[in-house]
């Protein structure tokens, strides 16, 4: 049975999408800004030397969190159904609030470790939530306009950042703890919550146009070309979130200026410029859209690992922050139009490379911190009897090794979407399209 947006509350659906994003950048943003307030306080107690890992495995677990629940929500969205889908997702959000500002009240030392584990991973499962109802039900909604849309709606995922680095900067300099800053996330997910009730949901566009589920999941054995696009996902994503998750945590020491406030800057530039993607795609294609992506994010995560001043940090995040800004929801939409019959399995496994990546990421790139910084200071005791400027110069040369090793991923893909590019333009690819039940 065909369904309509005329058939739906549009804007109400509309309305709760962009809070749960909005929840789920605000929840990024925070721990982002509050993992350094963290490892100085539990982490570097635990373990000094390898205490940058331990930071990168807390923010690793809620991406594993996030694949976790959108692999398995995406393959069973129209069962769990999208509005109970960003249900659960407002509540993990809420609960795993609540778990990660209690830790330090509930146990001690390793204790509190293992509960700011279980309280980011419950974030994260939150996110993955969201994200498996979020895009199918953008898609099911405007099925003739996906690339504009989706990027229109991800626009409020740097909104949450935004809002969430003003949090920090903002409650911090007022001498808020960092639990009260983090505590923040409890607003927006309890009015996502509430919008939940009385509204009615459409079914994914999948379903809509007659393709079983058992059809959904044989397009992976019928579209070989997907697992390219997968891998793409996972260098895209690891060019786009990590970096977000260590600017402040590695910057902040090094360039004279909080990091957070790059991570503000550049969430601007994002959901400003999402809102128009969809001319540059229709110009450009989505391809030429992400070839251009790559090439920027590779020029500027070179450039951040050169930064010394707020003026060179500043342009160099403005570089990275336009190659990026596109590629999530670009990426999502790309698939939607390509493999349709794939349905929201396939843009969910799209989220899950995404997540996967940061999660592999996050805590390898903590370990090349650790391991240059040591090296940069002549070994672990000559390292912990740093301080002062010779601190500074050595941390301020393990965040450049870091940079450069994250700019490897993008400089893969300008050959990969370049060869992608050509090959459409030589076969003339065109959007694949779902009118209804066969």
């Amino acid at each position: 049975m065909s369904q309509s947006r005329a058939d739906y509350p549009t804007r109400r659906i509309f309305v709760m999408s962009t809070l749960t994003l909005f929840t789920a950048g605000l929840s990024f943003s925070l721990r982002a800004s509050i993992i350094g307030a963290l490892e100085v306080e539990y982490l570097a107690r635990i373990d000094p030397v390898h205490s940058g890992e331990l930071a990168g495995e807390l923010l690793g677990i809620a991406f594993l969190g996030f694949a976790t629940t959108l692999g398995l929500g995406s393959a069973f969205l129209d069962w769990i159904g999208t509005g109970r889908s960003l249900l659960i997702s407002a509540s993990a959000f809420f609960v795993g609030t609540l778990v990660t500002v209690s830790a330090p009240s509930l146990a001690e030392g390793d204790g509190v470790y293992d509960l700011l584990w279980l309280g980011f991973l419950l974030s994260g499962l939150g996110w993955g939530f969201m994200e498996a109802a979020v895009n199918p039900l953008v898609a099911a909604l405007y099925p003739e306009d996906k690339t504009n849309r989706l990027n229109i709606v991800h626009a409020w995922w740097p909104a949450g950042i935004i809002v969430g680095g003003l949090i920090e900067v903002g409650l911090g300099a007022l001498g808020f703890s960092w639990q009260a800053r983090f505590g923040m996330i409890l607003l927006p997910a309890t009015v996502a919550a509430a919008l939940f009730f009385g509204m009615r949901f459409p079914r994914t566009e999948r379903a809509a146009a007659g393709v079983s589920m058992q059809e959904m999941f044989g397009e992976i054995f019928r579209q070989p070309m997907f697992v390219v696009w997968w891998v793409c996902m996972f260098l895209t994503a690891a060019s786009e979130l990590a970096p977000g998750q260590w600017i402040d945590l590695t910057l902040t020491r090094t360039v004279g200026m909080r990091g957070i406030w790059l991570l503000i800057y550049v969430s601007g530039m994002m959901f400003i410029l999402r809102h128009f993607a969809g001319p540059i795609a229709h110009r450009i294609s989505n391809l030429g859209m992400l070839w251009g992506s790559a090439v920027l994010a590779s020029i500027g995560l070179l450039a951040l690992a050169r930064v010394d001043s707020p003026a060179t940090a500043i342009g160099a995040a403005t570089i990275w922050g336009l190659g990026v800004c596109f590629m999530w929801p670009t990426m999502l939409a790309n698939i939607s139009e390509r493999y349709p019959r794939g349905g929201e399995l396939f843009v969910g496994l799209m989220g899950v490379a995404g997540a996967l990546a940061i999660q592999m990421v996050l805590p390898r790139l903590g370990a090349i911190f650790d391991r240059a910084k040591v090296e940069a200071a002549g070994g672990d005791a000559a390292f912990q009897a740093l301080s002062g400027e010779p601190l500074q110069v050595v941390l301020r040369d393990a965040a450049g090794t870091s940079f450069e090793t994250l700019a490897i991923l993008p400089a893969l893909l300008i050959a990969v979407f370049g060869a992608l590019w050509l090959l459409d333009r030589l076969r003339n690819y065109q959007p694949e399209r779902l009118h209804g039940p066969r």
